[in-house]
């Protein structure tokens, strides 16, 4: 009896610290914090890429004469970002780190995209019929924007083994909506050497 006990006592405890192993553990960390767990496209590489790209872009000749020539800054509305690499990236996420970077540049006047203007528009014809005078705001003051930036985000995925190499380029075009003109063109590299001995694509 006493034998029997003492295995129902070291079957609990042995139960206890399986399940104990296996429980779900969280911690918090620093947003800013850089963490690579797999080696796939993370949200460090979305605000290195945007920070970097949208500086170069700052800093290119079209930036200057445009601003020489109108005495203004340009007005920039962001297209189509298209996600051309082998796996699942939240494009909407690397926009809105671009849009930020953008816009924390205090150098651009950022144009609300076309979704976001449905929505202000909505907004603005219901002022029409119920604000008042004094704070109504009128259709057809609308900021047009100068310049549509676009791109796209691909991949080259080298394997041997356990090993491989993840290399992403992102590619975007800064064009001019008066005539068409790409005014600049960036491009961003980033490499990752994985070693794992459970690879995925």
């Amino acid at each position: 009896m006493l034998i029997r006990k003492f295995k129902l006592a070291v079957l609990a405890i042995f139960i206890a610290l399986v399940v104990s192993a296996c429980a779900t553990q969280v911690q918090r960390v620093d947003v800013n914090k850089d963490i690579d767990l797999s080696g796939a496209w993370n949200d460090t590489d979305s605000r290195m890429v945007s920070e970097a790209m949208i500086n170069d872009m700052l800093e290119r000749p079209w930036f200057r004469n445009y601003t020489r020539k109108h005495n203004r800054q340009p007005s920039v509305i962001v297209g189509e970002i298209r996600n051309l690499s082998h796996e699942h990236i939240n494009v909407a996420t690397f926009i809105a780190d671009i849009e930020r970077a953008m816009i924390n540049s205090g150098k651009i006047n950022f144009v609300a995209s076309s979704t976001e203007r449905k929505e202000i528009r909505a907004e603005r014809k219901d002022q029409d019929i119920n604000a008042s005078d004094a704070t109504r705001k009128a259709m057809g003051q609308e900021m047009g924007a100068d310049f549509m930036l676009q791109g796209s985000i691909n991949t080259i995925i080298d394997m041997e083994g356990k090993t491989q190499l993840r290399y992403y380029q992102v590619d975007l075009t800064l064009i001019s909506l008066a005539d068409n003109r790409k005014v600049w063109l960036g491009q961003k590299k980033i490499k990752k050497l994985i070693k794992n001995s459970r690879l995925r694509f």
